[in-house]
């Protein structure tokens, strides 16, 4: 059983304002913001085409996808799995830990409206913890590890040279952690994984977990915020 199941269900057994009374105690679980510098070295927008990917993991999919719907100039935020091969990428076998996967999300993003650059801002400083290796909050395993998975050899520069930056501005408590791989494959996770965080507001581990990464989206960077989510499985509000 997954932590998140079993957190899920252990919560489920509280009426709402004992669950209010327990946000205090399981709030150690929700990932807190770090504002982090703009990279120095970031792709060039003149060059870049209508379209663009990155592929990023940062614990648990349905926290990552709900900061990413949030921004503007991201068409599509797809969860899913990276890091392994496609006979393995199913939820239960990924969460075993031993297939190379780890959970991922694949953003799709207008370059000329936000840089890659600004999307890995953005994932260092609200999306997750990049010191923490092999887990994020209450999940751990290498299926929850932090990992940019480069499309190509000028967004491994820009990963490489930004996390480089970071370390040497020593912004953070501890080293980044994070890899920087090669990008071999995305495999979009089950349907009832997609959107989770919009569709179900109210679960406890969106409660305690995610919500709190939107709002520190909202709050550190504003101008990047929006609130109509690009949804999967509806239509994409780009506003």
């Amino acid at each position: 059983m997954s932590i998140r199941s079993s957190f899920s269900r252990l919560a489920a057994g509280f009426a709402a304002p004992a669950l209010a009374a327990l946000v205090p105690i399981l709030g150690s679980c929700a990932e807190s913001a770090t504002q982090v510098p703009p990279p120095v070295a970031d792709e060039s927008a003149a060059a870049a085409t209508t379209q663009e990917v990155a592929v990023l993991a940062g614990g648990c999919f349905w926290g990552v996808q709900a900061v990413f719907q949030h921004v503007k100039g991201v068409t599509q935020a797809v969860s899913g799995y990276a890091g392994g091969s496609g006979s393995t990428a199913q939820y239960e076998t990924v969460s075993s830990g031993r297939t190379g996967h780890a959970e991922s999300v694949k953003v799709t993003f207008d370059p000329h409206e936000i840089s890659y650059g600004r999307i890995l801002q953005i994932y260092f400083s609200v999306v997750h913890d990049p010191t923490q290796l092999n887990r994020q909050g209450p999940d751990s395993g290498t299926q929850y590890r932090s990992d940019i998975f480069a499309m190509d050899d000028g967004q491994k520069r820009v990963a490489q040279r930004y996390i480089e930056q970071l370390n040497h501005a020593g912004v953070f408590h501890g080293p980044i952690v994070t890899r920087v791989d090669s990008y071999t494959g995305f495999y979009p996770a089950e349907a009832y994984h997609q959107d989770f965080a919009t569709l179900h507001p109210d679960y406890p581990y969106i409660v305690f977990n995610d919500a709190p990464k939107v709002e520190n989206l909202k709050r550190l960077f504003p101008a990047q915020y929006r609130t109509a989510p690009a949804l999967v499985g509806g239509e994409h509000a780009a506003r």
